[in-house]
This record gives C-alpha cells, sequence and structure tokens, in this order.
C-alpha cells in the first residue's frame, strides 16, 4: 500500500464545502454534506462545519470564488481548523490553489473515500485494487510534486533520462506501477474465476445496495455465519460468498461492496473483478435503508450503479430493511404545534405504493429479525424457479458439496 499518498485525517477537525448549481439544489447539498459529513466521521476526523456557496459552475481555480474561499480561510483560523474536505472532485489546480491559499491540508470526496478503502482493505486481493484505485487517482495530480516517490526511485531502468523533468520520472513511475498491479489483479482475477466455476451449479444470490443499508447483518441472518458489520459507510470491502440452504434448498449468497452517490470512477473500474458477483448472479437481492430520508434516490443511485457494471436485466427483489427505524412526520391538527415523527406498522407498509412493485418487494429489520420467514419464503420461491427452468431433471437438490468449495 501507498504510503501517504493520501493524507491521513485521523482526529482532525474538518471544514466540509458543496456548491449549489443549477444541477445541484440546496436541499440536495445539504444532503450530500450530511454524507460527506459521515464519509469524514468513518475515516477518523471530525467535522465542525458546512459551508454551501450559490455558483452557476464550480470556480475553475479555486472550486468556490475568492469571497468565500477568505470566509473559509478566516474561520479556519479563528478555530484552529487543519483540514477542508470539498464535495466534488477537484481537478490537480484547484487543489494546488485552495492549498496556497488556505495553507491546510485539501480532500475531496473522491480521495476521502479513497482513504476510507485504503483503510478498509483486509485481503491483499483489496489491497491491491484499492493502490490501483490510488494511482489512476494521483497521475493526472502531479503536478503537486509528491516527494515520497523519490524513496520509490531505484537503478537501472528507473533511473531520470537525460533532460527528463522531475514531472516526466514521476509519471512514468505511476504509469508503470499502474501496469504492474493491472498485471497483479489479472493474476488474482484468474484465481477467482477458477474458485467460482468450483462452486457448482448453485444457483446465486448476491446482496447489493447503497453503503450501510444492512447488507453484512442481513448475510450473517441468513448464513448463520458471522460476517462484519459496522454503522460506518464501506465496512466491508471484499465479497463474501456462504452457502445457505432454506429448507432443502442450497443456494451461494454474497456480498458485495455498497455503492454511493459520486462513487469514484477508478473505483468501479478496480473493483471490476469483485463485482463480478453481481454479473454472475441469478438474482439480485436490492437492500434499502427505508429509515433514510431519501432512499428513495438511493434506490435510484443504486439501479443506475447496477447498469454500469452489467447492462443484463436481472430478476431482483427489494428488500426495505431497518423498518424499526422507519418513522414519518405526522402534522398535528393545531398548525401551532410541532410536528411529530411517528413510527409506521408492517400492515402499514404494505398498503403503500412501494408494497406495489411487482410482488417482488418486503419489509423487514434484519436486526431485530421481523418478517424474515417471508423473506426466506421469497427467496425459496424465486430460487427454485430459477433451479427448475435451468435443471428440469436435474438431482441438483440432493447433492452434497464440499464446504471449503463456497469460500
Amino acid at each position: 500500500m501507498i504510503d501517504s499518498m493520501i493524507l491521513s485525517v485521523k482526529n482532525q477537525k474538518a471544514i466540509l464545502v458543496g456548491l449549489i448549481t443549477q444541477q445541484q439544489t440546496e436541499e440536495q447539498v445539504n444532503e450530500y454534506l450530511d454524507e460527506l459529513a459521515f464519509l469524514a466521521e468513518t475515516a477518523g476526523a471530525e467535522p465542525v462545519k458546512k459551508f454551501t456557496q450559490k455558483l452557476e459552475h464550480a470556480n475553475a481555480v479555486t472550486f468556490v470564488g475568492t469571497g468565500k474561499l477568505q470566509e473559509i480561510k478566516q474561520y479556519m483560523e479563528d478555530n484552529e481548523i487543519g483540514l477542508v474536505i470539498f464535495d466534488d472532485e477537484l481537478s490537480a489546480k484547484q487543489i494546488r490553489n485552495i492549498e496556497q491559499e488556505l495553507q491546510v491540508k485539501i480532500l475531496d470526496r473522491t480521495s476521502l473515500i479513497l482513504d476510507i478503502f485504503a483503510m478498509r482493505a483486509q485481503t491483499a486481493y483489496a489491497k491491491t485494487q484499492v493502490e490501483l484505485a490510488q494511482y489512476q487517482y494521483l497521475l493526472p495530480r502531479l503536478t503537486r510534486m509528491w516527494s515520497h516517490l523519490d524513496r520509490q526511485r531505484g537503478g537501472g531502468a528507473m533511473m531520470r533520462g537525460v533532460g527528463e523533468t522531475q514531472l516526466e520520472s514521476d509519471r512514468r513511475i505511476v504509469q508503470d506501477k499502474i501496469a504492474d498491479l493491472k498485471e497483479q489483479l489479472k493474476s488474482i482475477d484468474k484465481q477467482m474465476i477458477v474458485q467460482r466455476k468450483n462452486r457448482g451449479k448453485m444457483v446465486r444470490v448476491a446482496l447489493v445496495g447503497y453503503t450501510n443499508v444492512g447488507k453484512s447483518t442481513m448475510m450473517t441472518m441468513l448464513s448463520k455465519s458471522e460476517v462484519f458489520a459496522e454503522n460506518k459507510l464501506f465496512a466491508t470491502l471484499d465479497t463474501t460468498v456462504r452457502k445457505v440452504i432454506i429448507d432443502n434448498l442450497p443456494f451461494l449468497l454474497s456480498d458485495t461492496v455498497g455503492f454511493i452517490r459520486k462513487l469514484p470512477t477508478h473505483l468501479v473500474e478496480s473493483f471490476k473483478s469483485t463485482l463480478d458477483e453481481v454479473r454472475e448472479a441469478d438474482l439480485l437481492v436490492h437492500v434499502v435503508d427505508i429509515s433514510h430520508p431519501n432512499f428513495e434516490e438511493q434506490i435510484e443511485i443504486v439501479e443506475k450503479t447496477l447498469l454500469e457494471i452489467d447492462k443484463e436485466e436481472k430478476a431482483t427483489i427489494l428488500v426495505f430493511n431497518k423498518i424499526d427505524a422507519f418513522t414519518y412526520v405526522k402534522k398535528d391538527e393545531d398548525d401551532l404545534m410541532p410536528s411529530t415523527r411517528e413510527n409506521i406498522s408492517l400492515e402499514e407498509l404494505r398498503k403503500t405504493w412501494m408494497a406495489k412493485l411487482n410482488n417482488n418487494c418486503i419489509f423487514i429489520s434484519a436486526t431485530n429479525k421481523t418478517n424474515v420467514d417471508e423473506l426466506k419464503q421469497m427467496l425459496y420461491d424465486r430460487i427454485k424457479e430459477i433451479h427448475i427452468e435451468r435443471y428440469p431433471y436435474n438431482d441438483f437438490l440432493f447433492q452434497k458439496y464440499d464446504e471449503e468449495d463456497m469460500e
């Protein structure tokens, strides 16, 4: 893993900055900054202030206007802030100019997500994928002149040629590293393809969804095996595959990395093989955090990302999770009284528009195991249909499988 390529934000007070434009309303920007704050907290930073500005488009030099930048600088000096995080991806020029003006660490949403991925990666495969994404992100930003690259230079082919500039040398080093990491991933990909073939002919089900919607908790509940789950974004990066049996019906269940708005292109590309679990799945279980105020937008983001991953339309079950935390605003008959939030029952949820999605949606609480039996029955019915269609004369259900092939 690269040392110091992504700036550490742990234990740092941070300012968050977003733009209100024709493409992003004030309400959306506030929601995005709330998510950015959650990302910052996940990385170990402490968000203390949010700044927004209305502009037609981002300033090509400093992202925000010079007046807003001075306002941010003054607040930082008054409150001893050492980190500023921007909600959109910054160019090398913008980063350089903002750093020169503010004299503190500058991150954008992409570099913050990369930082989190670097912290969360556990296996050699995930670490290699993250490192590749880091290099791809940093390649066009080489004008920042990384002093740490000097430590990676060796003799022979890595020596700087006559008349070669520092920037050209750095770019060549990074390009060589990217090529090497891609070769490493190709080698690991071949091993994973063999593993997937060894899993036999069982139906494959993939859990997909926005980050932090409860996929890992659901995986634990269905597979009866411990899967790491935490109330933080991107708690898990590596795809986990388990053999699950409902009644007499075995199938493979995979837990994939969560999606997020403005997911860096580099990460989507680097995690292509991890997302092969989605491509090869026979059935997708789209998990939604119904308690999130903007869960409908999260559904759209996941569906859009799925289309980018695989153009083929797959059978999907929509699982509205966390119904124990779902509330709605109840207006008092007296307008002078404040509004209150109340929980809504499972029976009431079944009467909403969400329940009318082609009989392919269900409401549960994975944590409290509410309505889990109905979910299992729905999974059983869908998986059985797929299996019978594919293997009408196969005694597959009665075969026994080596558990090691499932990992």
